[in-house]
């Protein structure tokens, strides 16, 4: 097995405001590309599993007799996990923690293997994939989705999340990551070896006056108060007062009756 190990940097880290963002996500509003694919009975390796919204979603559609497991590299983010699956009563998952470059498990062990929002934060995306190709079985499915900075888009105009964007994109690629993963995916998966490629695209949209004030506020509170925020300041890139106006432009963004965003996520379904 390749013993490569993780030398990216997870930009977000995790802060509640990153928590929060997280948990709002389901297998409807974030893995549709894959729903149609999953069947009772398969095996599905959840990479990156983060709090474990989607995580529920998909055992609850290979069920029954399908199983999963959730791995993430942060031990506490997978204690999350299990915590949230136990309340919710979803049975049928296992965690670990886990490197996707080097993963832990033995050649074809699952139909399906899914990252979502994972690759744009890891050090060697084509490795990743090549691992997850390598525990997939043959006839079976690598589904990978991730967002494209540089793609989203939002009204009205607002130079202070023009400073933003700029910033973010700098910060994670200092960190070893690349924000625009999305346009990537189908390159990175034809040279980690994949040849039968499906890729689509698809978007989240925050459009309601509700939903510009949560997606406003959460990174208003990532800017100034996570791990993010200390990597941007701790490698030079900004100041504190700079962050603290930024923070303050998402705030008024999200104020804004008109305000609308979207976000564009690059997708692929590989065959194995």
């Amino acid at each position: 097995m390749n013993a490569r190990k993780e030398t990216a940097v997870y930009t977000h880290g995790h802060h509640e405001s990153v928590l929060r963002s997280h948990r709002w996500r389901t297998a409807a509003n974030s893995a549709a590309y894959l729903t149609g694919e999953l069947r009772p009975g398969m095996s599905v390796l959840d990479v990156g599993c983060g709090p474990g919204t989607i995580t529920a979603d998909l055992a609850e559609l290979v069920a029954p007799g399908g199983r999963v497991t959730a791995v993430d590299a942060s031990g506490e983010v997978v204690a999350q996990a299990r915590a949230y699956l136990a309340e919710r009563g979803t049975g049928g998952v296992e965690f670990a923690t886990a490197d996707v470059h080097a993963l832990a498990f033995p050649d074809a062990s699952f139909d399906v293997v899914h990252a979502h929002q994972v690759l744009q934060h890891v050090g060697d995306p084509v490795q990743a994939l090549r691992e997850m190709r390598r525990v997939c079985r043959p006839g079976g499915t690598v589904a990978v989705r991730d967002a494209d900075y540089a793609a989203m888009i939002w009204y009205p105009a607002a130079p202070g999340l023009d400073t933003w964007l700029d910033l973010y994109r700098r910060v994670a690629r200092a960190n070893g990551g690349e924000p625009d993963a999305g346009r990537r995916l189908r390159a990175w998966a034809r040279e980690a070896g994949f040849t039968d490629v499906r890729s689509s695209a698809s978007a989240w949209c925050y459009a309601t006056a509700e939903e510009a004030a949560w997606w406003s506020s959460l990174w208003a509170d990532r800017t100034t108060a996570s791990a993010y925020a200390d990597t941007a300041v701790g490698g030079g890139h900004t100041t504190p007062a700079e962050l603290s106006d930024i923070a303050g432009a998402w705030r008024a963004w999200g104020a804004d009756p008109d305000a609308w965003f979207s976000v564009l996520h690059g997708e692929v379904l590989c065959r194995v």
